[in-house]
C-alpha cells in the first residue's frame, strides 16, 4: 500500500502545478457549454415528460403517502424536478469524464512520464477507440446501477457509501486503461490490472469518495432548483477537478507498477538464462541379435 500513498502524494503535487490547473479549464468550458444548451432547450420538456409519466402510473400518490408517513409532504411538490436532476446527473458525470479523457489525460500522461519516467518504453497497447469503448461500456453499467440505487439516496447515510462505491468502480475501469494505454502493451496492461486489482480499487474508492462531494449539491431540494445554473456549473467544475486528480493518481501509480513489472520480467528472464542446463539422458543403442 506504500506505493498507493506515494502516488497520492505525487498526484497532489502535480495537481498543484499551474499547468494541471489550466488543463481543467477546457473540459469545464466544454461541459458547461453542452449542459447550458441542454438545460435551456430540454429542461421544460424533460419535466413535462416526467410529470406525465408519474401521473400515469400514480407515482405521485404512492410517493406522497410514503413521504407523508415521515412528515415530508412538502417534498412531494419537488419530486418531478428533483427526479429530473438525478436523471441528468449521470450524463453530466459522463460528459466530464469524456472531456477529461479527450483533452486532459494525454497531457497528464506526458506530464508524468516526462518528469518521472522519461526512459520508459512506449509500447502503445491502447488507443482512443479502446478508451472510448471502455468508458462507454463502464458507464453503461454505472448508469444502470445509478438508477437502481436512486431510492437509497433518500437515506442520507447511504449516499456516502453507495456513491463512492459506484464512482470507485467507474474511475478504476476508465482511468487505469488510460494511464497504461501509451506505455504498456495489451498483455502488460491486463497483467497489471489483474495483479494490482485491489490497490487500483482502493484508489478508485477514495476517488469515488471525493467524487461524491459534488453530488451532495443536488440534495438541496428547493434551493438546488432555485440555483440550478450556478450549482450545475460548480458541480461540473468539481467533477472535472476530481477526474483530473484521479487521472494523475492513477498515472503515477500505474507507471510505477509498469516499471516494477518490467523489472520483474527481466529478472525472471535472466534467472532462466542463468539456470544450469540439465544434461540430456543418454540414449542407448539397440544391438541387433547375432544371427545363429
Amino acid at each position: 500500500m506504500t506505493s498507493v500513498f506515494r502516488a497520492f502524494g505525487r498526484a497532489l503535487l502535480s495537481q498543484l502545478h499551474f499547468r494541471m490547473l489550466l488543463l481543467t479549464i477546457l473540459p469545464f468550458l466544454m461541459a458547461v457549454l453542452l449542459w447550458g444548451l441542454v438545460l435551456w432547450l430540454g429542461w421544460p420538456a424533460l419535466v413535462a415528460t416526467l410529470q406525465g409519466w408519474f401521473g400515469e402510473y400514480a407515482i405521485f400518490q404512492r410517493v406522497g403517502e410514503i413521504l407523508g408517513s415521515f412528515g415530508l409532504d412538502a417534498l412531494a411538490v419537488l419530486l418531478v424536478p428533483l427526479a429530473a436532476l438525478w436523471l441528468l446527473l449521470p450524463l453530466m458525470i459522463l460528459s466530464a469524464l469524456l472531456f477529461v479523457g479527450l483533452f486532459t489525460m494525454p497531457s497528464i500522461v506526458r506530464h508524468v512520464a516526462s518528469r518521472q519516467y522519461p526512459t520508459l518504453e512506449q509500447r502503445q497497447g491502447g488507443s482512443l477507440i479502446g478508451s472510448l469503448a471502455v468508458t462507454l461500456g463502464a458507464f453503461a453499467l454505472f448508469a444502470l446501477l445509478w438508477v437502481l440505487t436512486l431510492p437509497l439516496n433518500l437515506v442520507p447515510p447511504l449516499i456516502f457509501f453507495v456513491q463512492p462505491v459506484l464512482w470507485g468502480w467507474l474511475t478504476y475501469q476508465v482511468m487505469a486503461y488510460d494511464a497504461l494505454a501509451l506505455h504498456a502493451s495489451p498483455e502488460e496492461r491486463r497483467a497489471i490490472m489483474r495483479a494490482k486489482r485491489w490497490p487500483l480499487l482502493l484508489i478508485g474508492a477514495i476517488s469515488g469518495a471525493m467524487g461524491a462531494v459534488p453530488t451532495v449539491l443536488w440534495l438541496g431540494g428547493a434551493m438546488a432548483l432555485l440555483l440550478l445554473p450556478l450549482l450545475a456549473g460548480v458541480a461540473i467544475w468539481l467533477y472535472v477537478l476530481v477526474f483530473t486528480f484521479s487521472g494523475l493518481w492513477f498515472q503515477h501509480y500505474c507507471l510505477e507498477a509498469l516499471v516494477e513489472y518490467r523489472h520483474q520480467q527481466e529478472l525472471d528472464t535472466a534467472l532462466v538464462d542463468l539456470a544450469p542446463q540439465q544434461p540430456l539422458p543418454a540414449v542407448g543403442h539397440d544391438h541387433a541379435p547375432n544371427a545363429s
